[in-house]
Formats: C-alpha cells, sequence, structure tokens
C-alpha cells in the first residue's frame, strides 16, 4: 500500500505472520546495525581508566550486571512494551512524540495553522475533544507560553543530539572494528594503520550515500543477521569454555558489589557501560518503515539474546584472564579465538558500515523534520527512491557529516574519548524521549498523571544516573556533543524565531482584499497572459510582496494563485487531502487561494506534478463552486455580488488527487503534436496540454464540465477556457527575496542573532526557489525588507 495514501484511512489490522518475519528480517539491517555492534566498545569503554579487572572479578562481574539490566529495562521494557505504542499514525521518532502532543493540546508554536488541518484523516486523536478530560498539565501548557518554548528547545535538544549521534557513531563504530587489527599488528604499526584505514572506510561509507539505500539494503540484513548469529556462537563458546556459572553475575547484586569496591570510579564508569544502549532510539525512530510485530519479534526474539550472549562471553573469557598488559587488549576480540579472528574481524567492518548507515539515514530524515517545522536552515532534499518513501538524501549535510566524523577519528584516536562522547548524546536523547513521553501518557493516551510520573520517575533516575556519569567527563571527551548541540541549537532557534517574526510581520502589513479588487480599476494597470503563482505563508488576505511587486510592475497575471505550502502535525497528508482551493475576490477576477499542506515526513512534488495537480484542482475546484452557488440559489435569496457569486474569502474546498474522487480525465494523443490548442468542444469539455514540453506522446488534460445537468453553466465554460489559456501561455513562480534587519534600539544580542545571525544563514542554505523546485526560468523575485 501507498504509505502517502494508505496512512490512517483505517485502524491498523494484525498483519499475517509471513509479513511479520519479512518485515522482522528486514528490520535487522535498519534498525538493529548500531545496537548489534556495541558489544565491540562497550567493555573497552568501560575499563579505558576509571577501573580495572581484578582477580576477584567484581568488577567484570558488576559491569556485566549493569549491561544486562540496562539491556533489559531501557530497550526491552521502555522502548518495546511502552515508547513503540506512542507512534503517530505509524511513525515514530522524537518528531512523532511532539506531533502528538501538539495535535491534542495548543502547544504548537508553528504559525498559519487553520481548522481544517484536523479535519484530516491522519489527524486523529484517541478520543474527540468534547470527550477528552481536561487536565490541569494540558491548561497549564496551554496558558504559558513560556512552557510551549521549553518543549520545543527540549525537541531541539533531541533533534541536535541525534545528529551529534550521527557524527560520532560512524567515527566510533568502524574505529573500533578495525582496531581488531592491533592483536595482529605491532604498536608501531597499529597507530599508523588504524586511523588511516578507519579514515578510508568512512570517506567510502559517505560517498555511497547519494545512491540511496535501498541500493545496497538488500545486503544489510544478511550481514547484521550473520554478525548477530556469529556472535552468539563465540559467546557460548566463550560461556562454556571458560566460565559456565557467568550466569550468576545476572543477579543485581552484584551491580551493588560493583559501586560498594569501586565507589566513585565505578560511578564514573557508567558512562562506558550506556554505550550497550546505543541504537535503541532507532527502534523507535524507524518505527515507520516497518511495524510494531516486526521491530518488538526482532528484538525480543533474536537481538537481545545475541547482545546478552554476546557481553555474556566476554565476561566469561575475562573472568578468567587478569593477566592483560594493555588496556586495549580488553576488548572484544580478546575473546574471540585465533582461528577465527579474520573472518570475525570482517564481518565485524561490514556491520559497523551497515550500522553507520542506519544513523546516517537517520540523520537525514530528522533534519528534513526539523526544517518542515521551520527549525532548520533550508537544505535541498533529494529523494533517492521512487518506490520507497522516506529514503532521502541531503548532500550538504552527508559531507559536512563526513568532515566532522573523519576530524573526531583523527582527533580523539582511542574509544575512551570517543565513548564518552558517543554516551552523552545517546542518554540526553533517552531523556527527551522520556519526558515527551510522559506528557503523551497524560495528553493523548489520557491516563492518570500518576502513571505518568511513575514512569518519568523510574526511567528518568536510571537515565540520569547515567547522564551524570557522562557529564562528569566533560573534559576527557563528552564536551563535544555538547559543543555541537550549543552551535546547532543557537541554529536552530534563531532560524525558527525569525520565521516566526517574518510570519507575523507579513500578518500585520497583509493588504485588503477592497486594495486588490481595486487594482483593476487603476490607470496603466494590465492583466497579462498566463497564470501567476504568488507564494507567501498566510493563509488568508494578500502579502505585501504581491503589493509591492505590481506597485513597481503595474502589471499581473491573468489568472492569479496565492500559493501557501505549509506544514502540518502529521506524519503524511493523503493526495486526497493535500490542496485547499478558495476564491480572492469575485469570480471575474480569477484570483484563487491554494493551501498546499505536507506533513513532517512528506518530501515535496517535483515542479511538473505540482503544476499539472495545481490547475487540474482550479478546474475542479470552479466546478465545484458553480454548483454550491446553484444550490444557495436555489435555497436561498441572499445578496450576490455583481457577478451573480457569493464572495466566500476566507471558504475553502478540499480538492484531493485520489482518482476516486478527481473530476479530470486523460487522454493521449499519438499524433507527435507538441503541443495542442486549448479549445472547447461542442459538447462542454475543455482541453489543455498537461505538460508543456510534449514527447511523442502529448497528455491533454480534459476539464469535464457537463455533469449530471445537460445545461452547461456559461461562465464555467468560460472561466475553465481562461484557465487552459493561461495554463499554455505559461506559468510564473513569484517568490519573495527578503532581507531581514533590527529595529533601532534593538539589543545587540537581537542584532547579532537577528541581523547577523539570520542573514548569514539565508545567504548561505538553500533558496526557497530551491526548496520549493521552482524552475530558473520561470522564476520573478520580488525584494522584501522585514523590520523586526
Amino acid at each position: 500500500m501507498d504509505p502517502e495514501f494508505g496512512r490512517g484511512m483505517a485502524p491498523r489490522k494484525r498483519e499475517p505472520w509471513r509479513t511479520t518475519l519479512l518485515l522482522a528480517y528486514q528490520s535487522l539491517g535498519v534498525v538493529y546495525g548500531d545496537l548489534s555492534i556495541s558489544p565491540l566498545y562497550v567493555y573497552k569503554s568501560t575499563f579505558a581508566e576509571d577501573i580495572t579487572h581484578s582477580e576477584s572479578n567484581e568488577e567484570i562481574f558488576g559491569v556485566l550486571s549493569f549491561v544486562f539490566w540496562t539491556l533489559t529495562l531501557i530497550p526491552l521494557i521502555k522502548y518495546v512494551s511502552i515508547v513503540l505504542r506512542a507512534d503517530d499514525n505509524g511513525e515514530g521518532g522524537t518528531f512523532a512524540l511532539y506531533s502528538l502532543i501538539c495535535r491534542h493540546a495548543n502547544v504548537s508554536l508553528l504559525p498559519n495553522r487553520q481548522v481544517a488541518d484536523e479535519e484530516l484523516s491522519t489527524y486523529k486523536l484517541e478520543y474527540p475533544p468534547e470527550v477528552a478530560n481536561r487536565s490541569r498539565i494540558k491548561e497549564w501548557l496551554e496558558k504559558h507560553k513560556t512552557l510551549q518554548t521549553a518543549l520545543l528547545i527540549m525537541v531541539m535538544i533531541g533533534t541536535c543530539m541525534v545528529i551529534g549521534d550521527g557524527v560520532l557513531t560512524p567515527a566510533i563504530s568502524v574505529f573500533s572494528a578495525v582496531s581488531g587489527l592491533e592483536l595482529s599488528l605491532s604498536r608501531d604499526q597499529h597507530e599508523y594503520a588504524v586511523i588511516p584505514i578507519t579514515c578510508v572506510i568512512l570517506v567510502f561509507l559517505f560517498a555511497l550515500q547519494h545512491y540511496g539505500t535501498h541500493r545496497v539494503g538488500f545486503l544489510f540484513a544478511p550481514i547484521v543477521l550473520a554478525w548477530l548469529i556469529c556472535m552468539s556462537m563465540l559467546g557460548l563458546y566463550n560461556i562454556i569454555h571458560w566460565n559456565p556459572q557467568v550466569y550468576r553475575a545476572l543477579n543485581p547484586y552484584y551491580m551493588l558489589k560493583f559501586l560498594r569496591k569501586t565507589k566513585k570510579s565505578g560511578w564514573m564508569s557508567l558512562g562506558g557501560i550506556l554505550l550497550c544502549m546505543t541504537g535503541s532510539e532507532a527502534m523507535f525512530a524507524d518505527l515507520g518503515h516497518f511495524s510494531y510485530s516486526a521491530i518488538q519479534l526482532a528484538f525480543t526474539t533474536l537481538v537481545y539474546p545475541a547482545l546478552i550472549l554476546g557481553y555474556m562471553g566476554q565476561a566469561a573469557y575475562l573472568s578468567k584472564h587478569h593477566t592483560l598488559n594493555s588496556t586495549y587488549q580488553i576488548g572484544y576480540y580478546i575473546s574471540v579465538p585465533e582461528s577465527v579472528r579474520w573472518p570475525v574481524l570482517v564481518l565485524a567492518i561490514l556491520a559497523s558500515v551497515v550500522g553507520s548507515q542506519a544513523i546516517i539515514s537517520g540523520t537525514f530524515s530528522i533534519i528534513n523534520q526539523s526544517q518542515s517545522l521551520s527549525c532548520f536552515p533550508r537544505v535541498k532534499v533529494v529523494h533517492t527512491s521512487e518506490n520507497i518513501h522516506g529514503q532521502i538524501y541531503i548532500p550538504e549535510i552527508n559531507w559536512l557529516l563526513m568532515v566532522l566524523c573523519i576530524a573526531v577519528t583523527v582527533g580523539f584516536r582511542d574509544t575512551k574519548h570517543m565513548g564518552n562522547a558517543s554516551g552523552l548524546a545517546v542518554i540526553t536523547v533517552m531523556l527527551v524521549t522520556t519526558c515527551l513521553t510522559s506528557l503523551v501518557i497524560m495528553l493523548c493516551w489520557h491516563r492518570s498523571p500518576a502513571l505518568a510520573l511513575v514512569f518519568f520517575l523510574f526511567f528518568g533516575s536510571i537515565e540520569v544516573l547515567y547522564f551524570s556519569a557522562s557529564l562528569i567527563k566533560f573534559r576527557e571527551g563528552a564536551w563535544l556533543p555538547i559543543m555541537l548541540a550549543l552551535i546547532l541549537m543557537a541554529v536552530m532557534f534563531i532560524w525558527h524565531h525569525t520565521t516566526i517574526k517574518k510570519y507575523e510581520f507579513d500578518l500585520h502589513n497583509k493588504v485588503t482584499l477592497e486594495w486588490l479588487l481595486a487594482l483593476g480599476d487603476k490607470l496603466g494597470m494590465v492583466r497579462v497572459p498566463g497564470i501567476g503563482l504568488v507564494y507567501t505563508d498566510l493563509t488568508s488576505g494578500v502579502p505585501a510582496n504581491f503589493s509591492r511587486f505590481v506597485t513597481n510592475l503595474p502589471a499581473f497575471h491573468r489568472v492569479l494563485v496565492f500559493v501557501c505550502v505549509k506544514s502540518v502535525p502529521v506524519p503524511h497528508v493523503l493526495p486526497a487531502e493535500r490542496y485547499l482551493v478558495g476564491r480572492v475576490g469575485p469570480a471575474g477576477h480569477r484570483s484563487y487561494r491554494c493551501i498546499v499542506r505536507y506533513g513532517y515526513r512528506d518530501v515535496h512534488q517535483d515542479v511538473d506534478s505540482f503544476e499539472a495537480e495545481l490547475v487540474e484542482s482550479l478546474a475542479t475546484f470552479i466546478k465545484l463552486d458553480a454548483l454550491y452557488h446553484r444550490c444557495s440559489d436555489a435555497g436561498s435569496g441572499s445578496e450576490q455580488l455583481d457577478d451573480g457569486r457569493y464572495e466566500r474569502e476566507n471558504a475553502l474546498t478540499v480538492i484531493g488527487t485520489n482518482p476516486l474522487r478527481r473530476c479530470l480525465s486523460y487522454e493521449a494523443s499519438h499524433d507527435g503534436v507538441s503541443s495542442v490548442d486549448a479549445a472547447r468542444s461542442p459538447n462542454g469539455i475543455v482541453e489543455v496540454p498537461a505538460a508543456a514540453a510534449a514527447a511523442p506522446v502529448t497528455k491533454k488534460v480534459r476539464f469535464v464540465v457537463e455533469a449530471a445537468s445537460p445545461e452547461v453553466e456559461k461562465g464555467v465554460v468560460e472561466e475553465l477556457q481562461e484557465l487552459c489559456e493561461a495554463r499554455e501561455a505559461g506559468t510564473a513562480f513569484i517568490l519573495g527575496h527578503s532581507h531581514v534587519q533590527t529595529k533601532p534600539g534593538s539589543s545587540l544580542l537581537k542584532k547579532l542573532a537577528v541581523g547577523v545571525g539570520y542573514n548569514f544563514l539565508r545567504r548561505n542554505c538553500r533558496g526557497p526557489d530551491v526548496v520549493l523546485r521552482v524552475p530558473p526560468a520561470s522564476l520573478l523575485e520580488v525584494g522584501m525588507v522585514y523590520v523586526l
């Protein structure tokens, strides 16, 4: 089923077991690559400096106990049993939780919200607003804008840490896998070989991103499956061969013994232990690509047991080997038998590449979501697969991640510092998820605040313990994700804040409908052939950039459309509900408003399909509007406009592109004609070419005016014919080219943030024409100065 069209139409149905098994198998390569390779570096990071491996084995058994219970409580119970149920129409991740909260409580800071958005199929609520109980928490959040801003900042922090994880995870994963060479090379050779090999693999990994995950994705699941089986077999071998009694360390009493003996050093070593959870958030973030049952099945039956066996096997081996002279030997490869060490090394490198690929793709996805919610500067988003929705590639972010990954590898050069940095990023994202899920339990699931508080305190206390252990290592690598987060937070907050202020400026300076209607009476004002698409963020009124345009150039197009491309707090908008169309002024003015709605996971259409669908939507609206007025004429005697039409400036109609609802038809012409004149046939059908540059096969859009009535309204036919003629004459895209400056007397901080920071980002990031995919030959930019 098409994910854009099928999601949200009906309650989630139980999948056939074969489909669940297939999705569980595929999820291994996409979801669990990062989590499955964590045994490569957990023990190595834990024993790097804070604690030592003694003859009593209290340290290694205590660490194993911590790993077991951490994997059980956080990934298994918190994520698999609870958080995965907090999906947004099948989608997961930080923005899915924020979207759910914004729909159930009026806490969104996004502009141009409309009541019509709540009628979307994917805008589903657990309970109708009139049935849902009003909680004090909800009223408190809706009343205080400071709390709404704090909620958005928390979401931004989680987003920044995910991006930071996209820098750190590939570096530590590939470096840890390649470091297996240390057991086969001398120390000097190891120092000069591991870093270059890691950098080469990272360059190769990022260079392949523009091909898309789907081209090599079929290899991912077998690699991770082979790695999990290999790790399980090695774990069983080490348990049986070295210490069959190692299972006793799963008793939580060993955690207390560990902390009692190691004290502060043991607490600080928790920063290495928490790396066993790396990749747990991917189970929730990638929920939209699979299903709850598939992810749950894969984790509980394969990933979780394999990880436990792998950690137990390492602990069993280390419990019988205490004379390791160098710290780097307390790692994964020392427990691998020498006869199979090289094959395991190759498999581990491949698995680390798969794990890195998952976090890189996740970084692209969350940046695209941030951009759709006006929380990130505009970047070019490339959809790498025509068949698989959601697989995207962002060139600028890809190369920036590569440079930062290589810098981290060359700069840190050891697992200890990389682990400290990665651990802080991982645990911060988990803390944000815990806070947001607590709000979802209260506001969306309508459970008691006590239950939400229990969830928050239980899981939050565990994560705060790990967070404190990571934060204490600020000087040993944890400074890096904090620095990256501060930079990204500044960029995101400046961009979001200024975008909101620009919208408020546009709202305050929009011109009236009367001004637009009076333009036709002014001497020298000309209506030129063609369609003019005026892009604006406003959902009502005439934007100031259009008034500036006609003031300097006293002419505008015969058919004028004010287009608002907006994001709504849902993951996907069905194509049948994407367009809202209405009139601006009377029908004779030939001015319309079209609001195009996208979800935060939707990818914008290319300009050809968008232009064709827009014209189709206008034609459908013209006929529906005529039908509405005929019904109104029959049922009431309301006052009419001069041309016999009712003025419904604020009335918008949903115009779908669903073939079942479309009032248009297509026919193919094989006569090799590259253009067809717009004409009206005797039976009331108006035709226009669907594409300006047609090949040997030309498609004609046929506007069927005659429906059930034998009489065709003359005005509708004339309006459709004018639309056809305008479409053939060409389409111009009118966008505002903005420059922002601060008001006189503004504070120094505002001048730096808005006047310097925002303008720097605007000049060095993609323009709105790139994001909207406007062809340069049809672009008209109108200069606008915003004084904020």
